[in-house]
């Protein structure tokens, strides 16, 4: 029995080896420390591949997020530079692919050819931020053989070579190995320091494994290393900051100059400007087409005699009621291009040429909503100033192009929150150029008038209502399709209900219910709500420690393997 598990245990170790297709007979690292702040590796591979290869990859960790001794966390970018392959060709990560993947990457070798037998590979780079500053020391704390490599290695030795005049105790030094944090020092290596060297080596038996890693740690004295401070803190680690700032000021200086309308003195009025209808008006007032604009024009239609609404009201538990909009004369041919597009999309596109439910618009509608909302605002460019357009279509190019550059550069100098909140303040600018038109001279005067209507809307007393309705039977009527497009149709019916006015006679229920202006409020309000919902709506799309030190713990993570 002995001997199956014996020759089970060999088989499973042939099985592995020729899986992986090569093995490390021996590897050493050579490290020297430079008192300026960075450190010099050589690391020299001794393989010897079993099946045909093009040669090995390293990867080296370049990003942290680590425990300092004082118990608080820090996160940590470290570079890596100056990399050189002896008598190889390879390829290697530029400095935005590190900031990008975290690591450094070397791929060693030629896709058009492959290698067998013995190998020797002596890989060099040069490493920045890599040393940990503490009040009383500095730490070198170092990931030797790391934990992702392929195969097990055998025989490994190290050389520190610690900076001119620069020596260690013999409480400063710790050897770890195994599995990732194991804390406790090794008895897996010998080792010796002299003449500002500190050397190791693996005894016999000893091989790391994959899920292994072998860490250095020495604790070198406060002044031996020199820490690398940026000349500004703040612009170091937040300079993205100071950049979005940068660009918000100047978004609000054109703002001012290009996009903000005149001061206007408001003037008290009691009607809509002449000849503007309530989608326009909800347009010029807050320079913005919304859908509220445009479905203010169905009790506009109704008020005019082109159009009755009726609500539907179905029984049920659960059962929804439905509005009914019946078309009674045709639009005349002096309206505007939008509330053509809307009418006749409302009674030809969808509807039997004189009626249409609305919950038939439902994921139908929104195209020519769009294109209506789009001839709203071509429509209402006459009351702005042409040079603001222009204005307008430069700070939306230059807001793209600024995505495309800021975003890569603040990534690679601050990282990914960096980027995602240029990309977030980039867009959200572009959403705020919409409103970098400034109107003109005849804008400003509309604007000064939509303003005191709007204002009366708020505030009307009843004693004023009840005099503009002997002068007006119709004032409420005429107004309210206005008082909707700015949002404020609900308070402007309580004005009236306490005025005993009927209800509009181009508005009723199959429910019976409508009695008086109470009943008309809550019975509209609810069908307008269930119109714009349906009128927009569209198809859904399917759609690591520190401190005392461990195995693995310190800075060089990573690994390799072949190809």
């Amino acid at each position: 029995m002995k001997k199956v598990i014996f020759l089970l245990f060999l088989f499973s170790l042939q099985f592995d080896l020729f899986a992986q297709g090569y093995s490390v007979n021996s590897y050493k690292v050579d490290i020297t420390l430079s008192e300026e702040g960075f450190f010099d590796v050589v690391e020299k591979y001794d393989l010897f591949f079993e099946v045909p290869k093009h040669g090995i990859y390293r990867k080296i960790q370049t990003n942290y997020d680590f425990v300092t001794m004082d118990g608080s966390r820090e996160e940590r970018d470290i570079q890596i530079t100056d990399i050189e392959v002896l008598n190889y060709k390879f390829e290697k990560s530029s400095k935005f692919e590190q900031r990008l993947n975290g690591s450094a990457q070397i791929k060693i070798g030629d896709a058009g050819f492959t290698i067998e037998g013995p190998q020797t590979f002596e890989i060099r780079y040069r490493v920045y931020n890599a040393f940990i500053h503490e009040n009383n020391q500095v730490q070198f704390y170092w990931n030797l053989k790391p934990l992702d490599w392929e195969p097990g290695f055998k025989n490994i030795e190290f050389n520190i070579r610690l900076p001119e005049n620069t020596t260690i105790g013999d409480g400063d030094s710790y050897i770890y190995t195994g599995e990732y944090g194991n804390s406790e020092p090794s008895t897996d290596f010998t080792t010796t320091y002299s003449n500002g060297v500190y050397s190791g080596k693996s005894v016999d038996d000893f091989i790391s494994y994959q899920g292994e890693s072998v860490t250095v740690l020495l604790k070198l004295p406060a002044a031996s290393i020199k820490e690398i401070k940026p000349i500004w803190p703040f612009w170091t680690d937040y300079g993205w900051t100071i950049l979005l700032a940068g660009l918000f000021f100047g978004f609000f200086r054109i703002w001012k100059k290009h996009g903000q309308d005149d001061k206007v003195t408001t003037t008290t009025s009691y009607y809509p400007p002449e000849g503007l209808d309530p989608a326009m008006v909800g347009y010029l007032i807050d320079d913005s087409s919304d859908n509220q604009d445009l479905i203010s024009l169905i009790p506009y239609w109704a008020s005019q005699g082109f159009i009755k609404i009726e609500e539907i009201d179905k029984k049920g538990w659960f059962a929804k009621d439905d509005t009914k909009l019946i078309k009674l004369q045709n639009l005349g041919d002096d309206v505007p291009d939008y509330q053509i597009k809307l009418f006749n999309g409302l009674f030809s596109k969808y509807g039997s040429n004189d009626e249409v439910l609305v919950s038939s618009l439902k994921d139908k509608f929104y195209t020519t909503m769009g294109s209506a909302s789009s001839a709203l605002k071509d429509a209402a460019q006459i009351y702005y100033v042409n040079e603001s357009r222009k204005i307008r279509n430069y700070t939306i190019a230059g807001l793209i192009f600024l995505i495309i550059i800021l975003t890569p550069m603040n990534f690679f100098f601050w990282g990914i929150l960096a980027a995602v909140c240029t990309v977030v303040s980039c867009i959200f600018l572009l959403i705020m150029s919409q409103f970098l038109i400034k109107k003109n001279k005849k804008g400003s005067q509309i604007l000064s008038e939509l303003k005191g209507f709007k204002s009366f809307i708020r505030v009307a007393e009843e004693n004023k209502l009840r005099m503009l309705l002997k002068e007006d039977p119709s004032y409420f009527e005429t107004t309210m399709s206005y008082a909707l497009a700015f949002g404020l149709f609900e308070r402007w019916t309580k004005k009236f209900d306490a005025l005993h006015l009927p209800p509009p006679t181009w508005y009723s229920s199959t429910s019976g219910r409508m009695t008086s202006m109470n009943h008309f409020s809550q019975s509209f309000s609810s069908s307008i709500s269930a119109t714009q919902s349906n009128m927009v709506s569209s198809p859904s799309s399917s759609g690591s420690s520190g401190g005392g030190g461990s195995s693995g713990g310190g800075f060089g993570g990573g690994g390799g393997g072949s190809w």
